[in-house]
Parts: C-alpha cells; sequence; structure tokens
C-alpha cells in the first residue's frame, strides 16, 4: 500500500465537494463536474456508458472521491447528457478515437497532466484505448462491464434494447437525461453497433499496447458481455490485470455490487499516486 495513497484518502473523506464546469471544444462545449478536494493523488477521470452522462453515474463518483482521496471528474461527450448536440452517428472507430477526441479535450481544460481512467461498458472500451494512447500520462485503467470484442451475445442484448426502447414510455425516461437529444443517443448506440461496420470488432490491437496496470470488473450475467470479455483483456494486454468477476451481477454491477465494485477499486488504487 501507498502510504501517500492511504494519507490522501483519509484526508478527503470528510469532505467531497461537487463542482460543474463547461469546457469550449472543437465539438461544442463539453459540460464536465468534479468530485473532491485538493490532492496530490492524480485524478480518476470516468467515462460513460452508451447511454449514459453525468448524471446517470448517480452517487458512485463521490463515493469514489471519498473512498480513494482523488479529485474525480465525469463529462458527458458530445451529444450526450448536457454536451453539445451532435447531427452525426459517430465514426465507426469512435471507441478508439474518443482518447484524442472529447477526452483530450477534458485533459486540456482541467489542465491534467497525469490521471487514471475509468468506464462502464463502451466507456471501458474507451479507457483501454486511452491507456494505449497516453502510455506514459495514463497510470492505470479500471473497466467495468467492457466489451473488448463483438459477441453474439452483445448485439442480441442491443436487439432487445431496441425493441424496449420502442415503448415511448422507455424513451420519455431516457429523455429525462438526454432531452432532445434522445434519439440520436439511441442511434448513437443501437444503429451503431447493429451496424456492417461494427462486424468483426475489437480491441485486440489496442490490448496489446498497454503496459499499465488494470482493473477489470465484470458481471457474470452481463447480458451486453460474457466473462469471456475478462479473460481477453488479460489474455491481450502487455501489462498486469486484475480480474474480478461477479458472479450474481448484470451489466451495472456498480450499482447492484457498489460496496464490492468501491473496495475493489480503492484496493486497486492504493499504490498509484
Amino acid at each position: 500500500m501507498s502510504n501517500g495513497a492511504a494519507a490522501a484518502r483519509h484526508q478527503a473523506a470528510p469532505e467531497i465537494r461537487e463542482r460543474d464546469h463547461q469546457l469550449a471544444t472543437p465539438y461544442g462545449v463539453v459540460v464536465a463536474r468534479e468530485w473532491g478536494t485538493a490532492s496530490s493523488l492524480v485524478p480518476l477521470v470516468l467515462l460513460h456508458d452508451s447511454l449514459g452522462c453525468i448524471d446517470l453515474w448517480r452517487g458512485l463518483p463521490s463515493k469514489l472521491a471519498q473512498v480513494t482521496g482523488r479529485r474525480v471528474i465525469a463529462y458527458d461527450r458530445p451529444g450526450f447528457g448536457q454536451s453539445a448536440p451532435q447531427d452525426r452517428r459517430p465514426r465507426p472507430d469512435f471507441v478508439v478515437s474518443e482518447a484524442e477526441h472529447a477526452f483530450r479535450a477534458v485533459l486540456d481544460g482541467f489542465g491534467i497532466d497525469r490521471f487514471v481512467a475509468a468506464g462502464h461498458s463502451v466507456g471501458g472500451g474507451m479507457t483501454l484505448a486511452i491507456a494505449a494512447a497516453y502510455p506514459k500520462r495514463c497510470l492505470a485503467g479500471i473497466t467495468i462491464s467492457a466489451q473488448s470484442f463483438l459477441e453474439d451475445l452483445t448485439r442480441a442484448g442491443i436487439r432487445e434494447a431496441e425493441t424496449q426502447f420502442a415503448d415511448p414510455a422507455m424513451r420519455q425516461k431516457l429523455a429525462r437525461y438526454h432531452g432532445a437529444r434522445t434519439d440520436w443517443v439511441l442511434d448513437a448506440w443501437i444503429g451503431s453497433w447493429l451496424s456492417p461496420a461494427f462486424d468483426g470488432w475489437s480491441l485486440d490491437a489496442v490490448l496489446a499496447k498497454i503496459r499499465q496496470p488494470l482493473l477489470s470488473i465484470h458481471g457474470a450475467l452481463d447480458e451486453y458481455g460474457s466473462p469471456e470479455q475478462l479473460k481477453r483483456i488479460a489474455d491481450i494486454s502487455a501489462g498486469p490485470v486484475r480480474s474480478l468477476l461477479i458472479g450474481d451481477a448484470a451489466h451495472f454491477p456498480h450499482r447492484s455490487h457498489e460496496g464490492a465494485t468501491l473496495a475493489a477499486i480503492a484496493a486497486f488504487l492504493d499504490g498509484v499516486e
């Protein structure tokens, strides 16, 4: 355990402050939020899932700031949440290119040099791409329910979701977070992943470039990816990988098993300055 990390976590625990930011970027305004007080530890930057946004992280960022002693930053990718609307479906390489897209703008906007990246679902895939793209600046990566290659299960789960979101009531629930962007958000997920452009998609080339420590968390009941996702990350990544498979969790283990998720992340980051 790093004494510095443990001390900073203890100092940050009493009060977690929250602050919103609007960052001017080449992709329009990107809305970001930070939690925590000043810390000597590198910040943790969160990347949301395909239908996500800052608010859908719910209480997790504040709790992460508390248990790790780090500043935690989350942002709405362009087109999502409160960030600038987009008028085109993301490019087929959007998972990998996010490292040089809005994510870089967030680093620049906050003046962040070194960091830890963490993401859920497609945000987990983006985390892997970021670790590969920033070998010296990204000190570690954390994935939750990440897809590292396309399985039949992935597309089957998306097709089921497409059927569910045909219900106006389901769309209305999503619209609480994305407003007029909702149709775009759904197409950015469903239209992208079901398109022929995603046939055979994988992050194998990205994984082979990763040297940093990784923590990969996955639910055995995940409806969008089997435990083979964990195995693929561990087998191909060139750095040390700590894998956690939660037997009775589905696609949102950080909600259904929040305590176990927080404990795993805190332990993983204890040695990361």
